[in-house]
């Protein structure tokens, strides 16, 4: 009898460790670099003044998550405030936030443009992603690698953990078996990798869509603010589709 008890009670020990190494909720902080040198090259800025300037900028962003849902947003500052780079636009601290519900198919994207704030609202974007043997640890965590293909030729390398129940990661890249714990874009020059996972933190009551903004609900409502993103910039005016792009991020 006593041998039946000890039996039954390992196995419930081994089910409640299995149960413990799988997070299914948490808070993630990334670092995101942008090699500033390298995407100052076809700007038309001197060599010799790019060289000057700081090599990279970096900041820290916080992806809170549960099992079906996340808020991707900034959180402490790594370095100096990001200035105006591909997908963030204000020139002080950003505000930029992505919610997204995976039960329910839906985001909502919180940008910042002339120092206002609006509310973008759509499906989640199906991403393909072709996975890879090699290995990675990340922030403890062993990542297996994937590569992926946004705006049909810019290549984007991401590392995953099966070990976060969430399948989703930073910047509203989702769609491997797990959460994306490292990602590279090097046509854009810059890298997210987290730094620090607090696996089993309660955060879920922040886990909301942004509510203060203006709604962008038709599509005369977004070509409006497509013609004040872009308002300002130098140069020739890029096509709306490319300005969309921009204003949504990578993950459009």
């Amino acid at each position: 009898m006593n041998q039946v008890l000890t039996f039954f009670l390992c196995l419930c020990c081994i089910g409640l460790q299995a149960q413990e190494k799988f997070i299914p909720y948490g808070k993630i902080t990334f670092e995101k670099k942008i090699n500033l040198q390298r995407s100052m090259e076809n700007s038309g800025l001197p060599q010799e003044a790019r060289e000057k300037m700081k090599k990279y900028q970096s900041s820290n962003w916080d992806l809170i998550f549960d099992q079906h849902k996340s808020l991707y947003k900034p959180g402490a500052r790594a370095d100096e405030e990001e200035t105006k780079g591909f997908f963030f636009f204000s020139l002080s601290k950003p505000s930029n936030e992505i919610y997204t519900n995976y039960s329910q198919n839906r985001r909502v994207l919180k940008r910042s443009v002339m120092d206002d704030n609006y509310l973008l609202t759509d499906t989640i974007p199906d991403m393909d992603w072709k996975i890879m043997h090699d290995v990675r640890t990340i922030a403890g965590y062993e990542c297996r690698k994937a590569i992926g293909i946004i705006y049909d030729t810019v290549y984007v390398v991401a590392f995953y953990t099966d070990e976060i129940l969430l399948r989703g990661g930073p910047e509203g890249f989702n769609g491997l078996p797990g959460m994306i714990l490292g990602l590279a874009i090097p046509r854009y020059h810059t890298t997210w990798f987290a730094t620090k996972v607090d696996g089993f933190t309660n955060h879920q009551a922040e886990i909301v869509p942004a509510s203060k903004g203006k709604k962008i609900e038709t599509e005369k409502d977004l070509e409006k603010l497509l013609e004040l993103f872009t308002r300002y910039e130098p140069g020739k005016k890029e096509k709306s589709e490319e300005a969309r792009k921009r204003l949504y991020g990578f993950t459009l």
